[in-house]
């Protein structure tokens, strides 16, 4: 009984807005919730992590990027639970405290990314681009804001 209490509470916890760096839990399931919560608009969800170099790099550009407007953005985070903290502070350094933020809370990765795009290894970073009406183009390695752009124009 108290385990599906838990089961629960996490479950609303990962369906519930956030406007802060205090990462959600990314667990099975939590990809489908963030599309249909981000339904019919373009969304771009970035995968990094902490001991990735050019996702510490990219960061703060993204700041800049998220600025231009509309597309809703979406971070998360491929470190495990126990570096919540850390991923909270390296949010709030490169000005993205107040960005929806997710971080995997599922030891079995590979079925996390497997939901996300089957034929994505765990290389990072990793941007997924959907588009207003649900296409989806994954990309790794770093996106320049003028890619991001040249997508958005045609992703409304």
């Amino acid at each position: 009984m108290v385990k599906r209490i838990v089961a629960a509470l996490l479950i609303l916890l990962a369906q519930a807005p956030s406007a802060s760096a205090d990462p959600r839990p990314f667990m099975r399931g939590s990809w489908q919730s963030l599309l249909q919560a981000h339904a019919g608009r373009p969304l771009v969800v970035h995968f990094w992590s902490l001991t990735c170099a050019p996702c510490l790099a990219e960061l703060p550009q993204w700041r800049d990027t998220v600025k231009g407007g509309g597309m809703d953005f979406v971070l998360v985070s491929t470190d495990p639970p126990e570096d919540n903290a850390k991923v909270e502070r390296t949010l709030k350094r490169a000005g993205l405290d107040k960005t929806e933020s997710w971080s995997f809370a599922d030891s079995f990765v590979e079925k996390l990314r497997f939901e996300i795009d089957r034929t994505w290894r765990g290389e990072l970073p990793m941007t997924m681009l959907v588009s207003a009406s649900g296409e989806r183009d994954a990309r790794t390695g770093t996106v320049s804001r003028q890619d991001i752009e040249s997508w958005l124009a045609h992703a409304r």
